[in-house]
């Protein structure tokens, strides 16, 4: 086992690691965001499923943390070059998640990000799986996050749908 054979500071660096990732790709999305909601974004028909803006940090905060110790979880057992493709995936999903804010938020094609976001559920069903293969903890650490990006997509196709 990979990470029984690293140092405490090494195991801590490697978590720091996968944090200082996810929340640059969280960071990166939350400068386009957040100058949209007061003027575009408020200004939308939303459907009634929709969430009140103070929600989303806070989930979002949770699921990017799981992001990191799933990611961090899989690369401890053995390093990257064992595990280098559920790791490139999980990688891949980042990408498509910070993709999505741009696209809806600064471009404002509502439309274009409901395919990301379609592209982005299949990538992290099949990052979830990857990581079941490697740790049963790190893959039951993205289901939240699958499932969020679920209810994602369907408010993000109802305000394709709304505002077309």
């Amino acid at each position: 086992m990979w990470g029984a054979r690293m140092s405490t500071g090494q195991l801590a660096s490697g978590l720091g690691a996968f944090l200082v990732i996810v929340f640059a790709a969280a960071f990166a999305g939350s400068r386009i965001v957040k100058p949209a909601l007061p003027g575009w974004y408020a200004a939308l028909k939303r459907p009634s499923f929709t969430p009140p803006n103070w929600v989303f940090a806070p989930v979002w905060t949770t699921l990017y943390v799981l992001m990191a110790v799933a990611a961090w979880l899989v690369w401890k057992e053995e390093g990257f070059a064992a595990h280098k493709a559920a790791l490139a995936l999980f990688l891949v999903q980042l990408f498509l998640n910070a993709l999505w804010s741009p696209v809806f938020f600064g471009l404002r094609k509502i439309g274009a990000a409901f395919l990301i976001i379609v592209f982005l559920w299949l990538a992290i069903l099949v990052t979830t799986v990857a990581f079941w293969g490697v740790s049963a903890s790190a893959g039951a650490m993205l289901v939240p996050y699958q499932l969020w990006v679920t209810y994602a997509a369907a408010l993000n196709y109802a305000l394709w749908r709304m505002n077309s």
